[in-house]
């Protein structure tokens, strides 16, 4: 089957606001996702992607910062260490970039394509990346991470256009 790009949510889409419910199928059409999902995220120029971006509220995402894809289903973050702040984008926020802190050192736990668990550790830039995905999981936009931290606790709720 041909990968196919799918579209991006956009922030101003609710769903983005929602938690995600987990994978528990291991199978082709979940497969196909997961490619369509890589491709979007390259076609796009993004290092991550995570499933509520192309509308589906699934506990996924995948993630190339540079040493090639990886990809994390029903992903915990079970260990962080250390501190980082930079400037944070997201393929659901066009042009928007805003000074987010994250943990320097990340460890997840998760499962791949075939629903075997394993841990993956990050650090830097791929701790960062696998924070706002797995935030994104949850429903948490980074703009919100940036605005708390900066103070103003601001709910960047829009109500989509009937």
């Amino acid at each position: 089957m041909d990968m196919a790009l799918r579209n991006i949510v956009k922030d101003t889409d609710e769903l983005l606001h929602k938690k995600s419910r987990p994978v528990t199928e291991f199978n082709q059409k979940l497969w196909d996702v997961l490619d369509d999902m890589a491709q979007t995220m390259y076609k796009a120029d993004g290092v991550g992607l995570a499933a509520p971006q192309v509308g589906l509220l699934r506990r996924m995402a995948v993630i190339d910062v540079g040493d090639g894809i990886i990809e994390i289903i029903n992903p915990e973050i079970i260990e962080t260490s250390g501190s980082q702040t930079g400037q944070e984008g997201c393929l659901s926020s066009p042009g928007v970039y805003m000074d987010v802190e994250r943990p320097m050192k990340v460890t997840v736990r998760a499962q791949d394509r075939n629903g075997k668990w394993f841990e993956v550790k990050g650090k830097e830039l791929f701790a960062r990346a696998l924070c706002h995905e797995i935030d994104h999981l949850d429903g948490i936009l980074f703009m919100e991470r940036a605005k708390e931290q900066q103070g103003t606790v601001v709910k960047v709720r829009r109500i989509p256009k009937r």
